[in-house]
């Protein structure tokens, strides 16, 4: 083998170790917290001197995080159909070729991805002081509902740039109403961009704690918020068995957005039969 045919092998195997070494050290604050997950005694120390799911147990009997639970599967659940909603309406209206000011709207819609959170936090209590949406779900829905809509807005457009437009104005000519066309033409086709950026909206809602910690009382704690509050307060071993379900559960819709997105890009791929 020529010396010129080693050299890329070698580049190749440093540049895969080096990646390697980065995706290490990524996860290895995830690694090192799960195993204390399964800890007998209420210590964070290695070895472990035994192993259990007390802590597992503590988190489905406590009436404190079965609470926090709830909330945020209801915050998350409405901001994310608010967030959707919105989101793919607003993508559908910059989509359009008349549609005026298209790059100064997308930057209005997609700034809660680009100011600091904390900002957008302060800015969000006190406009919520002044019409009294402080502690209550409501607010942290609206809140996360913007928070969201970014994401939305930006996965369906990206849909949307191999969509065909043709096939509306066909439809249209068929005689199908707008609603009609679009829920049965335009809908089926942008759809993986759709659920992703649903999926995105509801993972930003669900690990957000800021936005909680800023809009929330103690009725309304979230699982973030009473994660952060049980590291300032007593630091349980509860929270790493929540973590650990926290970090599995954002495994999976992640793998779930991964394959959306190989369909997305399935469908948007032109096929021509031989």
């Amino acid at each position: 083998m020529r010396a010129d045919q080693i050299l890329p092998g070698a580049l190749r195997f440093l540049f895969l170790g080096f990646c390697g070494l980065i995706f290490l050290f990524l996860v290895a604050p995830l690694l090192a917290i799960m195993p204390l997950s399964f800890n007998s005694e209420p210590f964070f120390t290695y070895p472990l001197p035994g192993l259990s799911l007390r802590w597992y147990q503590d988190f489905f009997d406590s009436p404190v995080w079965q609470l926090a639970l709830k909330n945020s599967v209801i915050v998350g659940v409405c901001a994310t159909v608010i967030a959707t909603v919105l989101g793919t309406s607003a993508a559908i209206g910059l989509s359009r070729r008349d549609c005026p000011w298209k790059a100064a709207l997308l930057a209005v819609l997609i700034s809660p991805m680009i100011v600091p959170i904390v900002v957008a936090a302060a800015g969000v209590y006190f406009f919520f002081a002044d019409i009294g949406l402080l502690n209550t779900l409501t607010g942290l829905i609206l809140a996360h509902a913007a928070l969201g809509a970014p994401f939305v807005v930006v996965t369906v457009s990206a849909t949307l740039t191999g969509f065909d437009g043709t096939l509306m104005r066909a439809a249209s000519g068929l005689g199908a109403a707008p609603g009609t066309a679009f829920r049965r033409v335009m809908l089926p086709l942008i759809l993986p961009g759709v659920v992703s950026g649903a999926l995105f909206a509801f993972v930003t809602s669900f690990d957000d704690v800021v936005f909680a910690l800023f809009l929330t009382g103690s009725e309304q704690r979230t699982l973030p918020r009473q994660m952060f509050s049980g590291i300032r307060e007593q630091i349980s071993p509860t929270i790493t068995a929540v973590a650990t379900l926290l970090t599995g559960f954002a495994v999976v819709l992640l793998i779930c957005v991964r394959g959306l997105q190989r369909r997305s890009e399935r469908m948007r791929r032109p096929s021509f039969d031989q």
